[in-house]
C-alpha cells in the first residue's frame, strides 16, 4: 500500500514537472514537425523566390503601360492587343507561382504528404472563394463570354471590361468609376456583351411624335440624322421601326432607330449628336411630340351600316 502511494506521488510530480512520457512523447512529435517543415524550406531560394516575384510585378506593370500606349497609338488594335495582354497575364502569373513553389521548397513525398493533410485541408477552406474565382476565370479565358475591351451589362453596371485577372474582373463604367467583380459571380448570373470583341456596336434609340403628324417623314428625318452622324458604322445597316404605344396615358407613335456606332468609345457621342439632330430636323419641319388629342362628336363620321333585308 505504502508502494502504490509513493509510486502515485512520483507520477503525479513527474506529470507536474512535465516529464511525463505522454507529454514529452507530444513535445518530441511538434519538434520534429518543425524540424522537417524547417528541412523541406529551401531558405537560399526563398530570397530568390522574392527577387522574382519583385521583378515579375515590374515586368506586369510595364506589360500594362506599354499597352495601354499602344492602344492609344494604334485604336484599332485596341482590342487585340488588350486581349493578347490578358492572355499574357494569365501565363505569367501560372509560371511564376510553379517557379516560386519550387524555388521555396523541396518537392518529395513529405512535402506532398504534409500539404495533403490537416494544414492544406485548413488553407483549403481559407482560400475556397479565391480557388472558385481562380477557376472561374480560367472558364472565362476558355468560353469567352466577353473579352478586354468589351462593353457588357452586368449587375446593374455598365462599362467597358478593362482586365481578366485570376480573382476578378475589373469593369470601366461610362462615369469613369473601376468595378471589380469576383470571377465567380459571372457563372451564375447573365451577362449582355455589346460588341463581342467587335469595335463597333449597335446602339437603339426612340423617338416618340404624335399620332397625328407625318410619320413618314419623320421616319425620313431620322434616318437622315443617323446616316449624316460622322460617329456612324456605315458597313452595316440603319432600320427605324415604327409602332404605335401608349405613352402617359395617351397614344403615341414610336419611331426606334437601330445604327452602329464606329466604336464603343463613342456611344453616347453618337447617341447626343444623332438627337440633336433629330430635334432639330423634328422642329424645323414642324413634327410635334405626343399629346393628348380631344376629338367632338360631331367631327367624327357615322358609321355607315349595310341595309338588311326583312
Amino acid at each position: 500500500m505504502i508502494r502504490l502511494r509513493s509510486l502515485s506521488s512520483l507520477l503525479l510530480g513527474a506529470m507536474l514537472l512535465g516529464w511525463s512520457p505522454v507529454a514529452r512523447a507530444a513535445e518530441e512529435t511538434n519538434l520534429d514537425s518543425l524540424g522537417q517543415i524547417a528541412h523541406l524550406v529551401r531558405w537560399s531560394g526563398v530570397f530568390t523566390a522574392i527577387v522574382v516575384i519583385v521583378g515579375v510585378a515590374i515586368a506586369m506593370r510595364f506589360l500594362r503601360d506599354s499597352v495601354s500606349g499602344l492602344s492609344r497609338r494604334f485604336p484599332n488594335r485596341r482590342l487585340l492587343l488588350q486581349q493578347t495582354a490578358t492572355i499574357a497575364q494569365f501565363i505569367i502569373y501560372i509560371v511564376t507561382g510553379i517557379a516560386v513553389v519550387t524555388l521555396s521548397f523541396r518537392l518529395n513525398d513529405n512535402l506532398l504528404a504534409l500539404m495533403g493533410g490537416t494544414v492544406a485541408v485548413s488553407v483549403g477552406f481559407a482560400i475556397k472563394d479565391v480557388v472558385a474565382s481562380f477557376i472561374a476565370g480560367i472558364m472565362i479565358m476558355i468560353d469567352r463570354p466577353f473579352q478586354v475591351g468589351d462593353r457588357v451589362s452586368f449587375g446593374g453596371q455598365y462599362g467597358d471590361i478593362t482586365a481578366i485577372g485570376l480573382r476578378s474582373v475589373r469593369l470601366q463604367t461610362l462615369d469613369d468609376n473601376t468595378v471589380t467583380i469576383p470571377n465567380n459571380k459571372f457563372l451564375n448570373e447573365m451577362t449582355s456583351n455589346g460588341n463581342y470583341g467587335a469595335l463597333d456596336m449597335q446602339v437603339v434609340m426612340d423617338f416618340f411624335v404624335g399620332p397625328d403628324q407625318d410619320i413618314r417623314l419623320g421616319r425620313e428625318l431620322v434616318t437622315e440624322a443617323a446616316v449624316s452622324s460622322r460617329f456612324i458604322f456605315l458597313d452595316k445597316a440603319v432600320v427605324v421601326l415604327i409602332n404605335q404605344v401608349v405613352l402617359d396615358n395617351h397614344l403615341a407613335v414610336r419611331l426606334r432607330l437601330k445604327a452602329y456606332v464606329l466604336d464603343t468609345r463613342f456611344e453616347k457621342l453618337f447617341e447626343t449628336d444623332v438627337n440633336l439632330r433629330v430635334l432639330d430636323a423634328f422642329a424645323s419641319e414642324g413634327i410635334a411630340p405626343p399629346a393628348m388629342l380631344h376629338r367632338a362628336w360631331g367631327e367624327l363620321r357615322p358609321v355607315q351600316l349595310p341595309a338588311t333585308g326583312t
